[in-house]
């Protein structure tokens, strides 16, 4: 069978399992209601209002329940009913959220799905029966979800489920996950005093410890360095603004929603900025431009305020304040290619630096019903900017995939979607076209010919947020990051108190040098130093006894536990910063010294 037919068929059989699992849970929990139960990647899960509070141990006695029902070979059977009729059915069962469902659907035919004693409000597809289903699922979680994602909404219990076509599959995924809680940034980040969340500052909003900062500078750097040998021009914007501004360029009406609610100052409205496009904006208006001024790449790393519900935060994944690797570059058609290519080779670069091997990019067009709803009423200048990115994105040779009605509402846009080391998919990063909005707010420069013309805008991030991005390399690095990146690079220990000067000099020079060193002069013994530094992943350590303060030398023990004996500190500096500047992802040290 083809790969796309097992994809389809699978997809499928999580559909119908979840029914079975819905079936199982009523069956055996009488009083429960019905919210939805989708496909999801990796399997699917069903949301229930029940009067039993589900605990782990009640998994295993569901999953039995629903082997039952495969094993009796159930026949999945689609009816038509008429709207009235389905809503005095689910009323009379008191089955609340189908009820709402249904009132929400279009006067028509209304689709149930039955099998055995059970029947759903579902449009299918589903396999023929229940005997068709793969058993290679496991029901893995209990979470607490929101009606229709709506915090003031009432909170039901979601039962999540694995499903794979193999065994192998299975056990491959539950392998993979219990590496990643290993490297759950949230576990990782406490551990290595990187970020935490306070809940007097607020949900949603991290705060950064001295790690965390070192590793923020270390990003802003790279992005720094790549941006001006680029061309690009850094700026810098108010946190709040007018709410003209947000009027002017179109974002609160789109918006909204995403947006904190306005502060009231001097009998007018002030927001804080959600996005930083329209400030940069500003700054292209600010004066008269020219075509000879062009393309102009205007970058900022602004911090930026968005609303997510509470049900939707998690870790420095879905935040409300985000330090956002933002550029707009402003162009005339005519360059448009080149700049979107470059962007995507900055994507390209960081990819390597970081040792990310898989990737693709999404490319979200609109849809032509969404058109004065959620998407700018221009359907002549969408077709034409979505075909200009198609080809520079096939002539480029980048890999990517279609998605429609996934644009933002000025124009198509890539998703950058990575994969970490252990295979875990993230969504990293964004470059948009905007053909709308700078032609909204009256920006122009002067042509070659002297006449006022608009110019495009790409909105990029190629390092998106600092949240997200510290997020998937914590997960990417398991904690273990690379030199140029780790918070404290070297730890300089001492095995006696006789060494304290010496190991407080060596410290002093390390740091000079401008490698990120922490002595550890406790009265601990050199082991438990060692075994200190080893939890808290830093790269490279430097043990000073007796001997080495003696001869002005230092032992350096590595991550892998290996010990160069007798180095001088400039052998050891020269090697550091060459590993540094380069951003190397492996440690890299060599030295003709012995190596224990």
């Amino acid at each position: 069978m083809p790969d796309e037919q097992k994809d389809e068929l699978l997809q499928k059989m999580r559909h119908s399992c979840a029914h079975v699992m819905a079936q199982a849970v009523v069956e055996l929990f009488p009083g429960t209601k019905l919210g939805i139960g989708p496909a999801i990647d990796n399997g699917f899960y069903y949301d229930f209002d029940s009067p039993h509070h589900f605990v782990p141990e009640d998994l295993p006695r569901i999953e039995e329940k629903m082997r039952q029902i495969m094993n009796a070979k159930q026949p999945f059977v689609c009816t038509d009913h008429p709207k009235a009729e389905a809503l005095a059915e689910f009323e009379k069962e008191g089955e609340k959220y189908k009820v709402e469902l249904i009132n929400d659907l279009s006067d028509g035919a209304i689709t149930y799905y039955a099998n055995g004693p059970f029947r759903d409000l579902c449009r299918g597809p589903h396999v023929a029966h229940t005997g068709e289903i793969s058993r290679n699922f496991k029901l893995s979680s209990i979470a607490g979800a929101y009606w229709r994602g709506d915090e003031k909404r009432p909170m039901l219990q979601r039962i999540y489920a694995v499903m794979f076509n193999t065994k192998e599959e299975l056990d491959g995924y539950f392998k993979q996950m219990e590496e990643a809680a290993k490297r759950d940034h949230r576990k990782l980040g406490k551990e290595l005093d990187i970020f935490f969340f306070d809940e007097e500052v607020g949900p949603g909003l991290s705060m950064w410890m001295p790690n965390g900062g070192a590793m923020i500078d270390q990003l802003e750097k790279l992005a720094r360095e790549t941006e001006f040998a680029a061309g690009y021009e850094s700026v810098r914007t108010p946190h709040i603004a007018k709410e003209s501004l947000f009027l002017a360029t179109g974002h609160l009406p789109y918006y909204a929603d995403s947006m904190f609610p306005p502060m009231n100052v001097d009998g007018q409205k002030y927001y804080l900025k959600p996005m930083n496009c329209p400030f940069h904006h500003k700054i292209f208006g600010a004066r008269q431009r020219s075509y000879k001024e062009l393309p102009l790449r205007l970058a900022e790393y602004g911090t930026c305020y968005r609303y997510e519900q509470s049900g939707e935060l998690f870790g420095l994944m879905r935040v409300r304040s985000m330090q956002m690797n933002d550029a707009h570059i402003y162009c005339p058609p005519e360059q448009f290619e080149e700049e979107f290519l470059g962007v995507c080779r900055m994507y390209l670069n960081y990819f390597k630096i970081f040792g990310m091997e898989k990737y693709v990019m999404r490319f979200s067009t609109h849809s032509a019903e969404g058109l004065g709803k959620k998407y700018v009423n221009q359907p002549e200048l969408w077709k034409q900017t979505e075909d200009m990115v198609e080809r520079v994105m096939q002539k480029g040779g980048i890999n990517y995939v279609k998605v429609p009605n996934e644009a933002a509402f000025y124009g198509p846009k890539i998703d950058v979607q990575v994969w970490s080391a252990i295979g875990r998919e993230f969504s990293l990063a964004t470059n948009q076209v905007d053909f709308a909005v700078p032609g909204r707010v009256g920006l122009t420069y002067k042509s070659r010919e002297g006449r006022d013309e608009t110019p495009l805008c790409i909105h990029r991030a190629p390092l998106g947020t600092h949240e997200r991005t510290i997020g998937f390399l914590i997960e990417h690095y398991a904690g273990a990051f690379p030199l140029w990146l780790a918070p404290v690079q070297v730890a300089v220990l001492s095995l006696t108190s006789n060494e304290e000067t010496y190991a407080k000099e060596v410290t002093a020079l390390l740091r000079g040098a401008g490698i990120r060193a922490e002595a550890d002069l406790r009265s601990d013994k050199v082991g438990m130093k060692i075994r200190d530094a080893h939890m808290h992943k830093i790269p490279y350590m430097i043990v000073l006894g007796g001997k080495e303060a003696q001869s002005r030398t230092v032992t350096l023990r590595l991550r892998n536990a290996k010990s160069v004996f007798g180095l001088s500190l400039e052998t050891v500096m020269q090697g550091m910063l060459a590993e540094i500047k380069e951003r190397r992802q492996e440690q890299t040290f060599t030295a003709p010294e012995k190596v224990a």
